[in-house]
Parts: C-alpha cells; structure tokens; sequence
C-alpha cells in the first residue's frame, strides 16, 4: 500500500476503505478518513484485541458492518506517515505470512524496537575509534608527568572539541582503521589544523581481529575505569561521562575482539602531512567557498615515517 495513495484521500479529505485480502478471513480492512488512518482487524469469537505498550499507538475494539474488530490508530496526526509502514508491516504478517492479529503486532513491535536499538549501537568504525582513543588515554595516565585526572580532563573529543585530547604542552587527534593501509577520514578542516601556537599531533592506531587474545571495546573501558578508580576517583563521573557522550552503553553486548595490528604512528601535524585546512580552502573563490558544506576526506599515512622524537607518552601507546 502505497502511501502516495493514502496521501491522496487526506489531501482532499475523503474517507475509503481498502481491502487488503480481498473476501479472505479474517477480514483486514485499511481505513483512512478525513483526519486519520487505522487498520480494521476482524477478530475470532474468543479473540482480543492485543496490548499496546506505546502511548502514541492505540489498540480498542470496535463493531463494523457486524463483525467484531481490533483497531489500530496512531494519537498523534503528525506521525501518521511513519504510522502507515507500521500497520502495512502489521498487514502483511497477517496476509501473507497467516499470523493472529496478536503475533502481527508484536513481531512487528519486536522487529522495529531491534531496528532502533541497532541505530543506538556504535558501528564498527565508531567502536574502533573510541579504542583508539581509549588505549591513548591509558597511556596519558599511565604516564606520571600527565596522570589519571589530567588525563582525563585532557579527553575532550567526546565534547565535539576540534581534537580528541587537549594537554598543556600540545593536542592530539587519534584516528583509528580496521585497514591494512593506514587510511583515516578526516572531519572538516579543523580536525587537522592546530591551534595557535600549540602543536598538534595525530596518532595513527591500526587495529585487526585479534580472537581469543583480543580486547573488547567493553574490556579497554572497564580496564581504564579501573585504574581511574584506583588512582583519581574523583574522575570516575567524568570518565563515565565522556564515554556516554561517546555513544559508548554498557549494557549493549560487544564481543568482537580487537589487537593492534602494528605500532601506534604518531606523525606531528605540519606541511609534511596530506590534509585540507583553512588556508587551503581560501585559496578558492569566497563565492565558491561558501558553498562547501561539511567536507570529509580520506588521508593515506601508510609509509609516512614517524617522528624522530615525539612526545614519550606517545611511544607508549597500547590498547588497556
């Protein structure tokens, strides 16, 4: 069912009823009226009507051309198109696949409430980044010129700041890839421009399956939670607080293990490094300019050679 056509009978304020099996039993009827949509289930003699757990979905019973009926509606005009893949899911459970009114509901419930928790899981890049950053926070606050709660206060790309880490004496930004190559995409200008006066570092942390011997993304933060909470536990709410920012949920399962594929690169941020900042793109006309939106682009840093003296904390770097 298309919603184009059911767009066509609120448009012009018209009601109709649309058949959706045809003379089958039990009847399944979509109805649109001028001011909303549901969907018309026939029950069986001892049938009732299936719970709903959302406010916004309404489930009752109704008498229509005498024949006992379950009706789906949706309390809110505004989610009506989003309303309609609901109940044409609904439909088709029970038309083609033979399923009770009740098994349609909430399979459909189910399968869509997996949908939205999937969206709220960290993709596998995301997951692999916050490692990164992760094995690059142990090593700050393992390190005792900067420890545990300088650490952490430096931990500021779960913020939206322009790097994932902000010391005294220079920032890093920690780009991580399940790649052979060293590859990393690159967020806007910023992400690679240091700020004045303030060196910038990039730490390139390649990462592989690593099986059994592996880490976890749950395993590198519980390990840093640890040590946060034996050395700087005043820190613990905070540390807490920038890995939910990061989108990172304890109670969300991952069992995908990880290792360092190679040494961790740190690489200073100079004319040296391929990267698209400011100055680059004010080389194009303002008119122009002004019309690049969001700009992301991939860097290959697979043989630059590493710094010959970078700052030691960075030759320490390892996944908790």
């Amino acid at each position: 069912m298309a919603w184009s056509d059911i767009e066509y009978y609120l448009e012009r304020n018209l009601a109709t009823t649309l058949r959706m099996n045809g003379t089958a039993a039990p009847r399944v009827d979509y109805v649109v009226t001028p001011h909303d949509i549901a969907l018309h289930v026939e029950l069986g003699s001892h049938e009732q009507p299936p719970r709903s757990d959302f406010p916004m979905v309404r489930v009752d019973q109704i008498s229509s051309e005498g024949r006992r009926m379950a009706r789906l509606r949706i309390a809110d005009a505004a989610l009506r198109r989003d309303f309609h893949d609901l109940l044409c899911a609904v439909a088709d459970r029970i038309v083609r696949q033979d399923r009770s009114l009740a098994e349609a509901f909430g399979e459909t419930v189910q399968a869509w409430t997996a949908l939205l928790r999937r969206h709220q899981e960290l993709d596998t890049q995301r997951r692999i980044g916050l490692i990164g950053e992760l094995a690059v926070l142990n090593a700050l606050g393992l390190d005792p010129a900067t420890g545990w709660s300088r650490a952490v206060a430096a931990w500021v790309g779960p913020q939206a700041e322009e790097h994932d880490f902000a010391l005294t004496e220079f920032d890093i930004e920690v780009k991580s890839t399940a790649s052979e190559a060293r590859r990393h995409v690159v967020h806007g200008t910023a992400q690679l421009t240091p700020k004045p006066h303030r060196p910038l570092w990039l730490v390139s942390v390649q990462l592989t399956r690593g099986g059994a011997g592996g880490r976890t993304l749950g395993e590198c933060a519980a390990a840093v939670r640890r040590r946060i909470g034996q050395h700087s536990p005043s820190q613990l709410a905070a540390y807490d607080a920038r890995l939910a920012a990061a989108g990172w949920d304890s109670d969300n399962p991952d069992e995908e293990r990880w290792t360092l594929r190679s040494e961790p690169l740190a690489l200073p941020v100079d004319e040296r490094l391929p990267r698209i900042d400011a100055a680059l793109l004010n080389c194009i006309p303002a008119g122009l300019r002004e019309r690049i939106d969001k700009l992301q682009y991939r860097i290959d840093v697979t043989h630059l050679t590493a710094a010959s003296a970078p700052p030691s904390v960075l030759s320490a770097v390892s996944l908790p």
